[in-house]
């Protein structure tokens, strides 16, 4: 007697989006920029004013956490406000698809239209496609979207929060750890370094100019440190 075994289908995750991927990378190159400049402008400013190690380091790593915070909570706060705008235009398709479906195919058949589809092949395009997927296929024509994809704001916020504090570890760490003597011209030299770094994937992502990318972002730092190290020279 043969026993038939029933098999549970298994529930495949959706996979992320090249658009998604390079929300949480753009979140945490950013929050990377931020905390370098954030920390070492503390750090400058403090610095400035009293050499006692203990005093710098503590300033520079309250101003490091609540950087990496700040931004994370900035950054899940904009993402879930795009995240609620698709949503939303989703919902209002799936409302006019019930309604409204023919003008939604003639949507879909004045996009195709757009790209050069002679109309009758864009009219068949487009009934075919909304007969199978209509909501998918409409709201990635009006939109732009992968329907089920949505900016994840938790993934941006923890990009953001360990990028930040990564970010600022490295003049924090030149800061305290490098002799007196050589305590401002090593942060200077660490701080160039992580800003090029940033610079540099910054504009690989944004199909950028590399080099003009770089030096923008070594002279934002360099007008950072000298302006606070200029504050904390007046207490």
């Amino acid at each position: 007697m043969s026993i038939s075994k029933t098999t549970t289908p298994s529930i495949e995750k959706p996979h992320q989006t090249m658009e998604e991927k390079m929300n949480t990378l753009r979140a945490g190159v950013l929050g990377s920029n931020d905390g370098i400049l954030t920390v070492v402008g503390v750090l400058f400013s403090v610095a400035a004013a009293t050499t006692n190690n203990f005093t710098i380091f503590i300033a520079g790593l309250a101003d490091l956490l609540a950087c990496a915070f700040s931004m994370a909570a900035g950054e899940y706060a904009s993402v879930s406000s795009q995240s609620d705008t698709e949503k939303a235009a989703v919902a209002i398709e799936q409302q006019r698809l019930i309604h409204d479906k023919e003008g939604q195919i003639k949507e879909v058949q004045a996009f195709y239209e757009s790209k050069g589809v002679t109309p009758e092949t864009s009219l068949a395009i487009a009934k075919d496609l909304m007969s199978k997927k209509p909501l998918a296929t409409i709201v990635n024509v009006k939109y732009d979207l992968e329907l089920g994809h949505y900016m994840n704001s938790w993934a941006a916020a923890f990009a953001s929060l360990f990028s930040a504090a990564f970010g600022g570890v490295f003049p924090l760490f030149a800061m305290i750890i490098l002799p007196e003597a050589y305590k401002m011209t090593g942060t200077i030299i660490a701080v160039t370094v992580a800003v090029s770094i940033t610079a540099y994937i910054s504009a690989k992502l944004g199909d950028g100019k590399v080099k003009v990318s770089i030096i923008r972002n070594i002279l934002i730092g360099l007008v950072t440190m000298a302006i606070h190290y200029g504050i904390g020279q007046l207490f």
